[in-house]
């Protein structure tokens, strides 16, 4: 990724989507999230609430077109997705514990009860869908 030409890390990866600098700020702005108030509201014992997602990407679209440096997004990238795994290791039992998502306690797609173990496996199939948005322009 450091070696992306800057053209086409600030090129959009189709017509009307996010750059890749943008999909990197939205990739680390959501593990921020889920450090700073998914696992401590689990570890509250409450539920998850995501907030209304365009509104929440966009800040990060945001962040990376204000001219965050390319290798400055992606040590940060790196480094919070480093923070989230650590997390995860460190306390099993807060990534295993069921809980409700914005209320809901199964997912409407597959029926499966939530968990952050769940929550984290879609995130993964949405990071696959966006490294092969990224595999694509480069």
């Amino acid at each position: 990724m450091r070696r992306i030409d800057e053209r086409i890390w600030s090129r959009p990866v189709a017509e009307g989507k996010a750059t890749v600098a943008e999909i990197i700020a939205h990739l680390q702005h959501w593990d921020q999230y889920l450090i700073d108030t998914v696992i401590p509201a689990i570890k509250r014992g409450e539920g998850v609430t995501f907030p209304a997602f365009d509104a929440f990407n966009r800040i990060a679209y945001a962040y990376a077109r204000w001219g965050v440096a390319k290798d400055r997004l992606l040590d940060e990238f790196k480094q919070t997705r480093h923070a989230l795994v650590e997390r995860l290791l460190d306390e099993p039992e807060v990534a295993a514990k069921y809980v409700t998502v914005n209320g809901v306690e199964t997912c409407p797609h597959t029926g499966t009860r939530y968990s952050l173990l769940y929550i984290i496996h879609e995130f993964n199939d949405h990071d696959r869908h966006h490294q092969g948005q990224i595999d694509a322009v480069v």
